[in-house]
C-alpha cells in the first residue's frame, strides 16, 4: 500500500537547506508570513510523506542539464509547489502576483491582488532603496500537486532538450544504480477498427453471417485486450537501492525484442504508481530551441522580461515584425511559429480574444489544452458578453482559487475542482452551496460541460518558453528562423521553399485549398506559411553549397540563411552528414563526389544538381579532346 522510494543521502536536510536559503536570498531574512507559511505548510507534508527524495532527484537533474547550458520546463502540475520552486525544479513561482527587489529584499504583495499574475503588474521602484522592482508569482494553489496533508503522490513530470535527454538519463542510471533504473512499460491494447478487422476475417473463416449489432458486440468484446507492450518515451521507474525490481513486478525487453539492451517493467507503470517512484524525463524541442538562441546570440533567455510590449503585440498583430495585418497568408497574428500559438485554431483564439496580459496567454493555453473548455463554453460565454475571459475556467486552479475567494472551505472547493477537471462535473449537493455563495449559473453551466483541464502550472511553464521564443523573433529575427528551420528540418522542402516567396505562395494555395491534403502536406503548410513570412520580412534564403552548406543546422550569412544538406526532400541525416564529411575532400567532378560519399543516392545527386549546389562540377572525370 506504501511508497518505496529510494534514498539519497541527507535529502530531507539538502532540500530544507536549498528551499530556506533561496527564500532568504530572494526575500530577506524575515520574508512575509504568506510566504513563510506557505513553505513550511509545503515542506512539513513533503518530509512527513517522505518525498523529500522525489524533489532532489527532481532538482539533480535540472542542476545537471542546466550546468551543460540547456533549460529544463517543468510539464504538469509541480510548479503549483513553492519548495519546487525554492529548490530549483521550475521556474514558475506559484506564489500570488507581487513585486520584489533584488536589492534590499523587500517585497510586496498588496499591490498584486488585483493582478492573474506578476507580469502584468506595471513597473514600479522599490521605496526603500530606489531599486526597480521584479515581477514575480502567478498565483497558483500547492493543492493541485500534493493534495490536502501530501495525499497525492507527486508526479515530477520535466521536458529536457531532445539533445540532452539520453544524458539525462544515463545521469539518472549514476543517481540510484543502472540495475535500480527500468524504463517504464506501456501495455498497447486493440483499438477498435482492428478488432473490428478481426470479427470480420473470424465470421468470413466460418461463413457466418450474424447481425451488425452482433458485429459490434463482438468487436467491443475484444477492444482493449493486451495486443504487445512497448516503453514509455521518458518514463523511469526507480527502485529503493535495498529491494529488487522483482519485488514489484518482472521485467522484460519491450515487444519481446532479443536484439535492444532496454528493460521495462511487465506492468504498466499505473498498476504501481502508489509503490514506486517514477520520473518522466522527456525530450522537447522548445530547450533545444532556446540553447540555439543564447548560443547565436549571447542573450540569456530567463532574463528576458515577460512583459516585454513588442513581443506582447504579436499575439495581436503581425505589426511588430513590420508587416502589414490584411495579409491572407500570415493573418491577423505575428505567432507563425511560435510555440502553443502557432496552429490555425490557437491563431484563431487570440483573433477572438485580443490578449494584452500575460494572464491571457496563460488562460488561453489551458483553453487550447483542455477538453470541451473554449468551443462551445468560454469563446461564447466571452464573445457574447456573458463574462470577460479573466472570469472564465482556462486552467483546474481557477476553480479552487475562484472559490475559495467566494467564501467556500478550501476542501470543498478543491474536491469539485479534481471532480470537474476529471469531467465528472458536479454534485446537486456542490451545485446548491455555488448558488448560496453567488456563483453565478453561466459558471456552474461552465463547470458541467467540462471533460478535461489543464493544470495552471504546466500553461504557464510552457507559455513562458514560448514568450522567450517570441521575443527572440522580434529583437533577433534572422537567429530565430535558423533555429525554428532547424527544429522543423523534417519538415523542410528545398526544392519547394528556397525558390523564392512566389513558388512558396503557390505551394501554399495548393495544399490550402486541397480538401483532401495529407498529415504531412498539412505538416510542410506550417513551415511554408513560416517560409512566406520569413521573405516578407526581407530575409532570403541562399543556394545549398557543397563547400559551404552545414548538414543539419542553417547557417547565418548576413541577412540571408544557407540551408543544410538535410532541407533536401528524402535526404536524411545520416545521407547529410556523409555528405558533410566528404565536403573538404578534393574531387573534380560529380561522379567522384558520388563515389566519396556512399550514403548518397543519385536521386539526392539528381536534386542537389538541380539545386545548384555542385556549382560547376562536370559530371565526369573524362576530359573531351576534342
Amino acid at each position: 500500500k506504501k511508497l518505496y522510494p529510494p534514498t539519497i543521502e541527507n535529502s530531507a536536510e539538502d532540500l530544507k537547506k536549498l528551499v530556506y536559503d533561496r527564500m532568504h536570498s530572494l526575500y530577506g531574512e524575515n520574508p512575509p508570513e504568506l510566504i513563510t507559511k506557505r513553505i513550511n505548510t509545503e515542506l512539513g507534508d513533503i518530509l512527513e510523506s517522505k518525498y523529500d527524495v522525489i524533489y532532489m532527484s527532481a532538482q539533480k537533474l535540472v542542476t545537471n542539464s542546466l550546468e551543460a547550458g540547456y533549460l529544463v520546463g517543468s510539464r504538469g502540475s509541480v510548479g503549483s509547489s513553492i519548495v519546487a520552486y525554492m529548490s530549483g525544479i521550475t521556474e514558475v513561482n506559484s506564489l500570488p502576483a507581487h513585486y520584489r527587489c533584488p536589492s534590499c529584499r523587500h517585497s510586496d504583495f498588496e499591490s498584486g491582488k488585483d493582478y492573474g499574475c506578476g507580469a502584468d503588474m506595471p513597473d514600479k521602484n522599490c521605496p526603500l532603496c530606489g531599486t526597480l522592482y521584479e515581477k514575480d508569482g502567478f498565483d497558483i494553489p500547492f493543492e493541485t500537486f500534493l493534495g490536502f496533508g501530501g495525499a497525492k503522490v507527486p508526479d515530477i513530470d520535466l521536458n529536457f532538450s531532445g539533445e540532452y535527454q539520453a544524458k539525462a538519463h544515463k545521469y539518472t542510471e549514476e543517481l540510484f544504480g543502472s540495475d535500480h533504473v527500468f524504463r517504464a512499460g506501456t501495455i498497447g491494447t486493440l483499438a477498435s477498427k482492428t478488432a473490428y478487422g478481426y470479427v470480420k476475417k473470424y465470421l468470413e473463416e466460418r461463413s457466418l453471417t450474424v447481425t451488425k449489432a452482433e458485429e459490434n458486440r463482438l468487436t467491443q468484446g475484444c477492444v482493449g485486450v493486451k495486443r504487445t507492450t512497448g516503453q514509455h518515451p521518458g518514463g523511469l521507474v526507480i527502485i529503493p537501492q535495498d529491494m529488487d525490481v522483482t519485488d514489484f513486478c518482472p521485467v522484460q525487453r519491450p515487444a519481446d525484442s532479443e536484439d535492444t539492451d532496454i528493460i521495462t517493467t511487465h506492468f504498466e507503470y499505473h498498476a504501481m504508481e502508489d509503490n514506486l517512484l517514477k520520473l518522466d524525463e522527456l525530450g522537447h524541442d522548445d530547450p533545444t530551441m532556446i540553447k540555439m538562441l543564447e548560443d547565436m546570440t549571447g542573450v540569456d533567455a530567463r532574463k528576458i522580461r515577460l512583459d516585454d510590449p513588442e513581443t506582447m503585440l504579436i499575439f495581436k498583430s503581425p505589426k511588430p515584425l513590420g508587416l502589414p495585418d490584411d495579409d491572407p497568408i500570415i493573418g491577423k497574428t505575428g505567432t507563425i511559429g511560435i510555440p502553443e500559438f502557432g496552429t490555425g485554431f490557437t491563431r484563431q483564439m487570440l483573433v477572438d480574444v485580443q490578449p494584452e496580459a500575460f494572464d491571457t496567454l496563460v488562460r488561453l493555453s489551458g483553453f487550447s489544452h483542455g477538453t470541451d473548455v473554449w468551443l462551445g463554453n468560454a469563446k461564447d460565454l466571452i464573445l457574447n458578453n456573458v463574462t470577460t475571459i479573466d472570469k472564465t475556467i482556462g486552467c483546474r486552479d481557477d476553480i479552487m482559487l475562484y472559490l475559495v475567494s467566494m467564501g467556500m472551505d478550501e476542501l470543498r472547493a478543491f474536491k469539485i475542482m479534481e471532480s470537474v477537471r476529471k469531467g465528472r462535473g458536479l454534485t446537486e449537493e456542490w451545485e446548491q452551496e455555488m448558488l448560496t455563495l453567488g456563483v453565478p449559473e453561466w459558471y456552474i453551466g461552465s463547470c458541467k460541460k467540462i471533460k478535461y483541464l489543464f493544470p495552471k502550472a504546466h500553461a504557464v511553464a510552457y507559455v513562458m518558453m514560448a514568450f522567450r521564443i517570441a521575443w527572440f523573433k522580434v529583437h533577433r529575427p534572422i537567429a530565430y528562423y535558423s533555429a525554428y528551420f532547424y527544429r522543423r528540418r523534417d519538415s523542410f522542402d528545398a526544392e519547394k521553399m528556397t525558390r523564392g516567396i512566389e513558388t512558396v505562395r503557390q505551394h501554399i494555395r495548393q495544399i490550402s485549398e486541397n480538401p483532401n491534403a495529407t498529415a504531412k502536406e498539412l505538416d510542410l503548410l506550417t513551415t511554408l506559411e513560416a517560409c512566406y513570412e520569413f521573405y516578407m520580412r526581407g530575409f532570403e534564403f541562399l543556394p545549398i553549397d557543397i563547400r559551404k552548406s552545414d548538414a543539419t543546422k542553417f547557417l547565418i550569412e548576413g541577412d540571408a540563411l544557407r540551408p543544410p544538406f538535410v532541407a533536401i526532400s528524402g535526404l536524411g541525416e545520416t545521407a547529410a552528414q556523409d555528405l558533410y564529411a566528404c565536403r573538404d575532400m578534393e574531387f573534380v567532378s560529380v561522379e567522384e563526389l558520388a563515389n566519396a560519399c556512399r550514403k548518397v543516392s543519385k536521386t539526392h545527386i539528381e536534386q542537389l544538381k538541380s539545386l545548384g549546389a555542385l556549382g560547376d562540377l562536370p559530371d565526369t572525370s573524362q576530359l573531351s579532346l576534342f
